[in-house]
């Protein structure tokens, strides 16, 4: 992701016009949303399960063992204590959902014959690396992982019953950017498009997963991707990248705005929106007001566990065995695990002001 900086001006001059309003827009529906369900709704909806879609930010452990780090040391060395296919030394945002509604984290899918009890949770179809489309890996896009479920319903596995008491989440869009700029997509007018057909897909899957019978559905706005480590490293973790930042909020007016077109097609507003963007900024600039929230050493934006080799080496050894990483003292310290995910102090920070949301529902 180092194309950054082909980034043309003409589109930054497209979407900063776009955007003028932008936060005004975003804040002022979201408070009026929240205003609106707190006299009456506050814990009116407890899921009985989770189920979840997406990419590393919500996998908890999909993945292959033989693929990627997630089930390599120094991955889960918080939590569980050892790898256990998340993408991150501890816990992530699917752990403080789970935990939120009162159950376990729902089993994933890969080990859903290992299931037994672990069924009633809920099921995680998420892999990290995945996207709306498919990436750069080979794990099944969204649209396959939303295939996932409806087998298992056709197969009794869950029942009609079972999706309209559950809430679903949606974690998706990172990758999908990452493997548009990786294979040399036009950062002009075209990636003005791709953003386009990105959201569009979102809506596609949301509306699929809303005909299944499921409630309420959250879905991530898009993290700020210019302030992962991958691609602050050039400013010595200094500075987020403004003009990736602006593409991101390009994605998020226009989910923003399907949404919010969604729930009035639908007329229970049965989507809800967790706002990365906001929640992993705050953290970042350290102006978050809940007492929960962490003071992280500087540079924030410096990753935990350094790669030695390139941005994806957290985890990886030589031929040899020898260690081609280092992991910083205490990761309760640091916000970002590695170049891409946060630590579980990082979700841990962001958590408050999405649980606001979750109290709406």
């Amino acid at each position: 992701m180092e194309t950054h900086k082909l980034f043309f001006s003409h589109f930054c001059f497209f979407l900063f016009s776009l955007l003028i309003g932008y936060q005004g827009v975003y804040g002022s529906s979201h408070h009026h949303h929240h205003h609106h369900h707190r006299h009456h709704n506050l814990y009116g909806f407890r899921p009985a399960k989770l189920f979840v879609f997406g990419d590393s930010y919500a996998d908890t452990g999909n993945n292959k063992k033989s693929d990627g780090n997630s089930w390599k040391v120094p991955y889960g060395i918080t939590f569980p204590g050892k790898p256990a296919g998340r993408f991150s030394d501890g816990r992530v945002l699917t752990d403080f959902i789970a935990k939120f509604f009162g159950f376990k984290s729902p089993i994933a899918y890969r080990w859903r014959n290992m299931g037994g009890k672990r069924l009633r949770n809920g099921m995680n179809f998420a892999y990290g690396g995945t996207g709306v489309f498919d990436t750069l890996v080979s794990y099944p896009n969204m649209t396959t992982q939303i295939g996932f479920l409806q087998k298992l319903v056709n197969d009794s596995v869950y029942t009609k019953e079972d999706l309209q008491s559950s809430l679903t989440h949606v974690s998706v869009a990172g990758n999908d950017y990452s493997a548009y700029l990786a294979k040399g997509g036009n950062t002009g007018q075209g990636l003005q498009t791709f953003i386009m057909q990105v959201v569009s897909q979102i809506v596609i899957d949301l509306k699929r997963i809303h005909s299944m019978g499921v409630r309420k559905i959250t879905v991530t706005a898009l993290q700020p991707l210019g302030c992962l480590p991958r691609n602050t490293v050039t400013t010595s973790f200094q500075q987020c990248n403004a003009t990736l930042n602006t593409a991101v909020s390009f994605h998020n007016l226009l989910l923003q705005q399907a949404v919010a077109k969604l729930n009035n097609e639908t007329k229970d507003s049965s989507f809800i929106i967790l706002d990365l963007y906001t929640s992993f900024t705050s953290a970042i600039k350290n102006q978050t007001v809940y007492p929960e929230s962490l003071k992280f050493e500087t540079p924030i934006l410096k990753p935990c566990c350094m790669g030695m080799s390139n941005e994806y080496s957290c985890g990886s050894v030589d031929d040899k065995g020898v260690k081609m990483y280092a992991v910083c003292d205490n990761p309760d310290s640091a916000f970002f695990w590695d170049t891409v995910h946060p630590t579980q102090a990082g979700w841990r920070a962001v958590f408050p002001s999405l649980k606001a949301t979750l109290q709406q529902i």
